[in-house]
């Protein structure tokens, strides 16, 4: 019992520290402890047990829109499930399986100039990330490379910097803004949902390969995921509000690095924007964990699916 007890104290101080080494001075995290019992505790409860009633590596999904939360999440869901649970925990993030700078060049060319920035379905080296997710799973388990982005250069580290696991992971929280997005019926592609769609894609061909990616790659990616947690905004405006946020943090922690403005970051939104939206619609009915967010960003509710 004294040992569980100071087990948790371990725990919540990991997890406070972690927190501070966060937190932007002018939005601090809100009812920290709070939190931490009420919602990240009994989460990673429920992947315990899901690890413990299968016996094999279990991979999470973690899906919200930008500006949500995600890699802070990740990372105090991998503190609590290895300090508690002991579980073997990594992150992997959709991000850093993007396509090289030159190959979405030659996408850019071929098919629609908008594929040059990241970020969509079809910016991402589906079979690179299917292969690896597929090594980590596998009983005969052997050392694996995992690629590395860099955000600052919009182009793919070089392998001697890539993230080398040694040991089988038990659980793989695999996180990214696209994450268990669903395609959209083809009619539903015809009407832009910005100026972005209106202006620089007016033949429809990029929605039209984004969906086709989805219904295709993406669908088998994600058919690999063992429980789908989903991160809901409260509207689609608070996706700029955070993700504005998340620049100035940027800012503070990379001194030198390039941040976008607010015209930028607008016209960034838009790329995300169309599956940003049906995944409000539709995540919170087909994911199996749906967390709430309310408009201080904190967790308001969570809900089993």
């Amino acid at each position: 019992m004294k040992e569980k007890f100071s087990e948790n104290i371990y725990v919540k101080h990991k997890y406070l520290n972690f927190i501070k080494s966060q937190e932007y001075p002018k939005n601090p995290f809100k009812n920290k402890v709070g939190q931490l019992k009420r919602f990240y505790i009994p989460l990673c409860k429920i992947i315990f047990n899901d690890f413990k009633k299968n016996n094999s590596t279990r991979i999470i999904g973690l899906s919200g829109s930008q500006g949500s939360g995600k890699s802070t999440i990740s990372k105090i869901l991998s503190i609590i499930l290895k300090e508690k649970y002991k579980l073997n925990t990594i992150t992997l993030s959709i991000d850093d399986f993007y396509k090289t700078f030159k190959d979405r060049e030659k996408m850019s060319k071929k098919i629609s100039e908008l594929f040059l920035t990241r970020g969509v379905p079809g910016t991402h080296d589906t079979k690179i990330l299917i292969k690896c997710l597929n090594k980590l799973k596998h009983r005969k388990f052997k050392n694996i490379l995992i690629p590395k982005f860099d955000k600052s250069n919009d182009d793919r580290f070089k392998k001697k910097n890539w993230t080398k696991i040694k040991k089988k992971p038990d659980i793989i929280i695999f996180e990214g803004w696209c994450v268990g997005a669903q395609a959209q019926p083809n009619n539903s592609l015809i009407k832009p949902i910005n100026e972005l769609e209106r202006y620089l894609d007016k033949n429809l061909t990029w929605r039209k390969r984004i969906n086709n990616e989805l219904k295709s790659e993406y669908k088998k990616i994600f058919k690999l995921i063992n429980l789908l947690i989903f991160l809901k905004v409260p509207s689609f405006k608070y996706v700029y509000k955070w993700r504005s946020l998340q620049e100035k943090k940027l800012k503070k922690l990379s001194k030198g690095k390039k941040i976008m403005n607010t015209s930028q970051i607008k016209k960034f939104i838009m790329f995300y924007e169309r599956i940003t939206r049906n995944m409000l619609k539709t995540l919170p009915f087909s994911s199996n964990i749906l967390l709430t967010l309310d408009k201080k960003h904190c967790f308001k509710s969570m809900r089993i699916n």
